[in-house]
Formats: C-alpha cells, structure tokens, sequence
C-alpha cells in the first residue's frame, strides 16, 4: 500500500501480541492482493487481462462492489479507475486499517488506534487525533476528541496532486486536504477521496448533507472550511 501503519493499545490482553503478528501477516496478504505498485498483484493481472475476476482472491469481488455503492453515495466523484487504470486503493486502505482493528477487538482490546498512512480508526476511547496542517509542517490545523472515530485525511501535502477528479481525468487541486469524521474508516476514507476531488463548495455542501460525517476542508490559499457539526479550533 505504500505506507506504514502503526498500532496503539491501551488495554493489551494476553493474546495482543500474537494478534499484531497477525495482522502484521494480513496487511501484506491485502497488499499483495490488491497493490497497483506490483505487477504480480491480483489487481494488476485482473486490469491486464491475465486473470479473471472468479481466478482472484474472494476479496477482490468484495472490494470492487464497495467501490461501486461509494460511486453512487458520491455521485460518481468516486472511481476504481482513476486515470484509466484498476486501481481500488481509495477504499483498500482505509477497509485495511479498519480491518486491523476490528481483528484487535476480536484479539480482547477494546481500547485501540490503528493509524495507515495517517489515516486513524479509533476503538473504546477518548482519543484525541491531531489533523495536520498542509500548509504548515508539523503543525496540527485541527484536533477532534471522541470515542470509536475514524479519521481520514485526502490531500496534497505528502504525494502532491495525486486523487483523479474521475470526470475530466485531471488531478484534483481545488483544496489544500479534505478531512472527513466518522465512525468506520473503510467508507470515511473512500468518501474523503471522493470529497477531495469535488473541490471546496461541492464537498462541503456533500458532506453537510450527509448524516454520517463532518468535515473541515482547508484550501490552497490557507482557509478552512468545516461544515456545523465540525469541533471548533
């Protein structure tokens, strides 16, 4: 996937150290099934032809009808296909990150954060989650405080423009990074790419709209944007 995860456990159980090296063992399975970076993943050789969909690994089909309900949730400003390519990494990462938690839960720990590539989904709680400023290294634009959230933050500061806008093919440069809260990180990762790509006004007014999500958007100029729901500065 291209990025690290980490892991932070307030309440080990006995069983917690072998759960992380089986999680460890799960985030490499994911990976090598899914990456659009290596040229042997099912992925790749599913976008080449080489393999059929019934030949790839049972998650793959389960991956691809999540990124067709997040396409209809978003109006089409999601896709599996940015630039042309299979590429269903807006929703892998976040669905990796929560799927180490949730095998954390099932290992006894209640009282968790899973972090990839600082995307964060947090179990039992409070925890407080800093969300950083894109126009000012290692500074924080806003922090949010709250039990059982997901955190997931698209934008430009660490790959610069890399979310596709899916109706002109171009890279998206509206906003500076989008961040969207919710509770399960697979969907408020994939709905943050989405949001990303449709700029300012459209995500903010998406987002407002939507029951399951608030959102604080900071745009190239430095302003930030959050819709009511969104914890102040």
């Amino acid at each position: 996937m291209g990025t690290v995860f980490s892991f932070a456990v307030r309440d080990p159980a006995p069983g917690t150290e072998a759960a992380l090296r089986r999680i460890a063992g799960r985030l490499h399975e994911i990976d090598a099934v899914f990456s659009p970076y290596r040229s042997d993943s099912d992925v790749s050789r599913l976008d080449r032809g080489e393999l059929a969909l019934d030949g790839c690994h049972p998650d793959v089909a389960e991956v691809l009808v999540r990124c067709r309900e997040v396409a209809a949730e978003t109006d089409g400003w999601f896709t599996d296909r940015p630039a042309g390519r299979l590429d269903p990494s807006g929703w892998v990462k976040g669905w990796a990150v929560e799927e180490a938690s949730r095998l954390l839960r099932a290992a006894g720990t209640a009282d968790h954060v899973v972090s990839g590539g600082g995307d964060v989904q947090t179990a039992g709680g409070p925890w407080r989650v800093g969300i950083a400023d894109p126009l000012n290294p290692g500074a924080l634009a806003a922090t949010v405080t709250g039990h059982d959230l997901a955190v997931a933050t698209s934008g430009t500061a660490e790959r610069g423009p890399h979310i596709i806008d899916p109706h002109t093919g171009l890279p998206a440069t509206g906003l500076a990074s989008l961040t969207l809260v919710g509770r399960g990180l697979a969907r408020t990762d994939a709905w943050a790419t989405a949001a990303f790509a449709m700029g300012p006004a459209r995500a903010l007014a998406w987002a407002t709209r939507h029951p399951a999500v608030e959102a604080l958007a900071v745009t190239p100029d430095g302003t930030h944007h959050r819709t009511p729901g969104f914890p102040p500065a």
